[in-house]
């Protein structure tokens, strides 16, 4: 068998810390306030930039933040900026004074509100160093953001394969810093609440290490579950299911993901179906058995049942019936899952008030004394 062609190594250099997009989320809502009460007291606001690789929901991130916090939002991305006009905005000549007029993209009502610089180092040089004025005082030569507007700048790494301008320190120590990373189960629970395939969910959970590459990204897999969402039987539609994954993903995650419906991990037992059963033996545990126990035990896949279980009664805050609770316990009992996994999701689960009586079973109870 022919070896996987390797990916090129890139030196990328990010600023601040790099974390998951829940500490981004926290990072930023704090440094708003921070915002909000350096504006009050007279001193000077803090841009924010938020780096990483492409795809990962960076700007997505910001315009939930705006969304949920009730802010008006502004947008821009000065790589499409081709003048300096564009940014500054147009001279005009007003009682003899030559004043620049604000371009439409400048916000004119009073926040609370955030203008977002999206892809900021991805401009030009010349509008890039045009931009720093604004980063500094809020305003560009003949007019200033209203009060109680934020910054937030996003931007690609540098020193990869990425098209970008680097900033200089001048420019970097105007602004705050951090860098957003995927994480798995982060995703999940993301896409969860907002109705991602679940089949889509199952893949991304068992195979994480293919959501990073260079065309493979969650933006694109999200992207490619939405267009075979309305496919019922993956296994029945493997050419045009092909078709779909190579417009927008890498080679070797279209292979994984074909290997995914011919191995039958897209037909998993749904955590719905889980906790429903009328028969757990037979609609759960043989289902799992013939899935997970063929030759070595698949881990990743109870892992990702797991997961994908713990997220579905906590988003939809499931209050299970007396029936449901014993499926779930019986889940959790499962003799063939390796015990940090059930350890872990027996921890998640009790963590919820609404699934606290799970703690009643005297051997999952035990379970987590022996770990605590």
């Amino acid at each position: 068998m022919a070896n996987t062609p390797s990916k090129p190594q890139h030196n990328y250099l990010y600023y601040g810390t790099k974390t998951t997009a829940k500490e981004v989320h926290r990072f930023l809502t704090h440094s708003i306030k921070t915002n909000e009460n350096s504006e009050k007291n007279g001193r000077k606001k803090s841009p924010i930039c938020v780096w990483g690789r492409h795809g990962i929901g960076k700007t997505q991130l910001v315009e939930f933040i705006a969304e949920t916090e009730g802010f008006k939002f502004a947008y821009i991305a000065p790589a499409q900026f081709e003048e300096m006009g564009d940014l500054v905005g147009m001279p005009r000549i007003i009682d003899g004074v030559t004043k620049f007029i604000a371009p439409d993209w400048v916000p004119k009502e009073e926040g609370p509100g955030i203008l977002l610089i999206d892809d900021a180092n991805r401009a030009d040089d010349r509008i890039l160093r045009g931009i720093m004025q604004l980063l500094q005082n809020y305003e560009l030569i003949s007019w200033k953001l209203p009060n109680k507007w934020q910054i937030i700048l996003t931007a690609n790494p540098d020193g990869g394969d990425y098209s970008v301008t680097p900033m200089d320190d001048a420019m970097l120590t105007r602004m705050m810093h951090i860098t957003m990373d995927f994480d798995v189960k982060e995703w999940a629970k993301w896409a969860e609440e907002n109705g991602v395939d679940q089949r889509g969910i199952n893949f991304v959970l068992t195979y994480p290490e293919m959501v990073t590459g260079e065309r493979t990204t969650p933006r694109t897999l999200v992207q490619f579950f939405e267009s075979i969402a309305s496919i019922e039987d993956l296994t029945e539609n493997l050419g045009l299911i092909q078709m779909l994954a190579d417009s927008c993903l890498d080679s070797n995650t279209v292979a994984s993901f074909m290997a995914f419906i011919n191995n039958n991990l897209s037909k998993l037992v749904t955590p719905e179906q889980i906790i429903n059963s009328t028969n757990f033996n037979n609609d759960v545990l043989e289902h799992l058995k013939g899935i997970v126990m063929k030759g070595t035990l698949r881990v990743d896949i109870l892992a990702t049942l797991c997961t994908r279980l713990v997220n579905y009664l906590v988003i939809n805050n499931i209050k299970p019936n007396k029936e449901q609770l014993q499926n779930i316990k019986e889940f959790i009992k499962i003799d063939f899952i390796p015990n940090d996994i059930r350890l872990s999701m027996a921890q998640d689960l009790v963590s919820a008030s609404h699934l606290k009586s799970i703690m009643a079973d005297p051997e999952i109870g035990k379970l987590l004394l022996k770990r605590m």
